[in-house]
């Protein structure tokens, strides 16, 4: 059997504390512990949580992984919204308008929810405990993605029903809708995260694989996503480098999910219940995936666990 160093060219470290910045594949020997060790990488999985209290599809989602929120859906048309905390689902104040297809965004406290079947242009913002109606979209849709860190910044773009609805884009101020410069590849049932400054948007119907960067002025095509899909949801908060999409429907209900990391789509491991018409929330490392069609397995939502880099300590077992 080939040693350590005829593999590797060298000798395993011995060292009294572990490596500050270790990296992947390196092996050393804690003489303090007298532990042999190895930095390698976990394996990213989604894992069965919390069911929700409501089945439903085509809804919206924001937040975090742990403290989410998800709101609207059908059949039929709700404005039910439920707050989750990392393990349980809880029914707070429903919206005040009742709707599927709307467009999420920002955090458990402070959430816009925007559009809406049937085609309309009202948008809500959520404090933590009410919905509250403010101002109108310039142009009322349905079938719309949004972006957004909270309540006072967001970005809304793609949607349905009629064809020139399906390019605009519009960015919230905190009180009022601007339109800014179009999409490229008009689509509804699309998928965004990000901020109002800097989003992605990919996926849609028809089933497409077209993914868009927006700076802040324009979008970008940039790489497509693996398989083209449509009904899909996305994580991402925060940033458009580093992202997650999953679900959708492409001739079937999917379990897929891709990564982002700013320039290519990976494949990675599937969700356990395939579905469309689900919500998303969380990061490309911490996700949530909640509800959607078909029921019941949908009822159930998912956590996705990206660890990255973990140390391991090796035994003689």
């Amino acid at each position: 059997m080939a040693t350590y160093k005829e593999i590797k060219g060298t000798q395993i470290e011995v060292v009294a504390i572990d490596p500050t910045y270790p990296v992947e594949g390196q092996v050393w020997f804690n003489s303090t512990s007298n532990v042999l060790k190895g930095l390698g990488y976990a394996a990213a999985a989604w894992s069965t949580s919390g069911s929700i209290n409501s089945a439903r599809d085509t809804l919206a989602g924001s937040g975090t992984q742990d403290a989410a929120l998800i709101f609207g859906g059908s059949p039929p048309n709700t404005g039910k919204t439920e707050s989750f905390n990392g393990t349980n689902w809880t029914e707070v104040n429903d919206l005040n308008t009742a709707r599927n297809g709307l467009a999420g965004s920002g955090t458990s406290t402070s959430s816009l929810a925007t559009g809406g079947e049937p085609a309309t242009a009202v948008t809500e913002s959520w404090n933590g405990t009410n919905w509250t109606e403010v101002n109108d979209l310039n142009n009322a849709r349905a079938n719309l993605s949004g972006a957004g860190v909270d309540s006072t910044s967001a970005l809304v773009f793609g949607g349905a029903p009629s064809v020139p609805q399906k390019v605009k884009t519009e960015s919230w101020n905190g009180s009022s809708w601007t339109e800014v410069n179009d999409v490229n590849t008009g689509r509804g049932y699309g998928s965004g995260f990000g901020i109002s400054t800097a989003a992605i948007f990919t996926g849609g119907l028809p089933a497409t694989a077209v993914t868009e960067s927006w700076n802040g002025t324009n979008w970008t095509e940039v790489n497509d996503l693996n398989s083209a899909r449509y009904h899909l949801a996305a994580a991402g908060r925060g940033t458009n480098t580093a992202g997650l999409v999953f679900g959708g429907y492409i001739t079937a209900n999917s379990a897929l999910t891709e990564s982002w990391n700013g320039t290519n789509w990976t494949e990675t491991s599937d969700l356990n219940a395939a579905r469309y018409g689900l919500a998303g929330a969380g990061n490309q490392t911490l996700a949530l995936a909640a509800a959607g069609s078909p029921s019941p397995a949908a009822l159930v939502s998912e956590k996705w666990v990206d660890a990255g880099p973990v140390t391991r300590t090796f035994t003689d077992s």
